[in-house]
């Protein structure tokens, strides 16, 4: 069983066109996306980065940390 997962970024919607259209090419939440896609967290001491096969799916530990940060 996978993660949670939202909605890709570049769906079509009504308004904007995509969601990232709301976010400017210089914000650094692209720079924290970005940074976090290219660790490896299970090797940085992260549990729980391997979901479990049974019962309701979890997030993302990357999508937490992004949201943390």
């Amino acid at each position: 069983m996978a993660y949670i997962e939202g909605h890709a970024r570049n769906q079509a919607l009504l308004l904007p066109a995509s969601v990232d259209d709301y976010v400017a090419a210089d914000n650094p939440v692209r720079f924290i996306d970005a940074f976090v896609n290219d660790l490896d967290l299970g090797s940085a001491g992260f549990q729980r980065t391997q979901p479990k096969a049974t019962g309701r799916p979890g997030y993302d530990p990357a999508d937490m940390l992004k949201l943390y940060l």
